[in-house]
């Protein structure tokens, strides 16, 4: 079992005026940020493996908090939100780096992302980070991360960087730690769906529902994360993106995404943490080169979660694949529909265990998964 550290909710958290997006290398008001932002002088030791993407003292030579495995790069003090001290770097994304960040003022603590352009890039991923946050901040529920700031960084006339103050979550990922308990696995699908569904009520659906983006805390909270890729209902991408073991045929074909297309996700995300299988999607890998490539051939004879393993209840099992079919108007209309399938089997499992039943365990066995990200079990985010 990994260590968890302990979780702080977004209730306790006073971030004092209302979330805001600031353009430009610095606020418009307030402190000067080269006054306001004191690093750590302990150098903590990058315990982070090599990842995809993304790479002192107040008011001179800024040393940064942790130890790099190349040459160290120095910090712009002007660049980092005001009023903050950098603590730790506590993971990597794509193009970006996450650092768990204290207010000076209150001691709370916050995430910090910082999104960098990297030479000869596009905007995608400052993009998907303004995303994000445009999103986020929006949030009342208490199974979605929510984002409190944002800070653009120009250069030139050109968005370089781009930073997003969010909820420090101090849990696991699904992936890190897949859940075995079948009872738990259901409770923290409840609160997965209860989560996308209040997200679908906003009029934006998520788009890269994965293990990986699943949080659970040492308190047994659920927090879905990574909302870069979220968009509005109905919208139709002009590239393919989403995570190849998860993504719905119509993210594939870049058709409008739906509540439907998180349905999707939603039931590939359940189908691995149940069977430790990725559910075949449109994309497979090739053979050769290992390179993700469009498998335009209609998948079938997959097999059932009950298929793997029969001691999970049927009702389960038939969630799982309809929520999983080729054609949207196949799944569940909504994660309404999808919540009530679940109280159906917390029924059943209830119903077993009256009958004086053994609670039933899944494999701990899994199949390596794509999107795998650089937090180490039981790390912050």
């Amino acid at each position: 079992m990994p260590f968890f550290a302990e979780f702080r909710p977004v209730s306790s958290v006073n971030v004092g005026p209302p979330a805001r997006c600031v353009r430009g290398a610095s606020r418009t008001s307030g402190p000067d940020p080269r006054r306001g932002l004191t690093l750590s002088r302990s150098r903590r030791k990058n315990n982070l493996g090599a990842g995809r993407g993304g790479r002192g003292t107040a008011g001179g030579a800024c040393v940064p908090p942790f130890a790099h495995s190349g040459p160290r790069k120095r910090v712009n003090v002007a660049d980092l939100l005001a009023n903050y001290t950098i603590v730790q770097r506590i993971g990597t994304g794509a193009r970006s780096q996450i650092y768990e960040v204290v207010r000076v003022e209150t001691g709370e603590r916050f995430a910090l992302k910082r999104v960098i352009r990297e030479p000869h890039e596009d905007d995608r991923f400052l993009i998907q980070a303004l995303d994000e946050y445009e999103v986020s901040s929006k949030f009342n529920h208490a199974s979605l991360r929510k984002a409190y700031d944002c800070h653009r960084v120009k250069r030139w006339m050109r968005l370089q960087e781009v930073q997003v103050l969010l909820e420090l979550v101090n849990g696991v990922s699904l992936e890190k730690h897949r859940q075995t308990d079948l009872n738990r696995i259901v409770d923290v699908f409840v609160a997965v769906a209860s989560g996308l569904d209040a997200l679908h009520e906003m009029g934006y659906v998520h788009a890269d529902m994965k293990p990986n983006n699943v949080l659970i805390t040492s308190a047994g909270a659920v927090k879905i994360i990574d909302f870069g890729q979220s968009c509005p209902i109905g919208h139709r991408k002009q590239r393919i993106q989403g995570t190849a073991d998860y993504i719905a045929p119509e993210q594939v074909d870049r058709h409008p995404l739906t509540r439907q297309t998180d349905v999707f996700n939603f039931g590939a995300t359940l189908y691995w943490v149940l069977t430790g299988k990725a559910f075949p999607t449109k994309i497979v890998k090739h053979e050769l080169g290992g390179h993700n490539i469009v498998d335009p051939t209609p998948r079938k004879h997959i097999p059932t979660p009950q298929d793997l393993m029969p001691e999970i209840p049927a009702a389960l099992s038939r969630t799982v694949m309809d929520c999983c079919a080729e054609r949207p108007s196949d799944r569940p209309r909504d994660m309404k529909q999808v919540l009530s399938r679940l109280d159906v089997v917390k029924h059943v499992l209830d119903r077993r265990k009256s009958a004086g039943e053994q609670d039933i365990k899944v494999s701990e066995v899994g199949d390596p998964i794509e999107g795998s990200d650089n937090r180490k079990p039981g790390a912050k985010a």
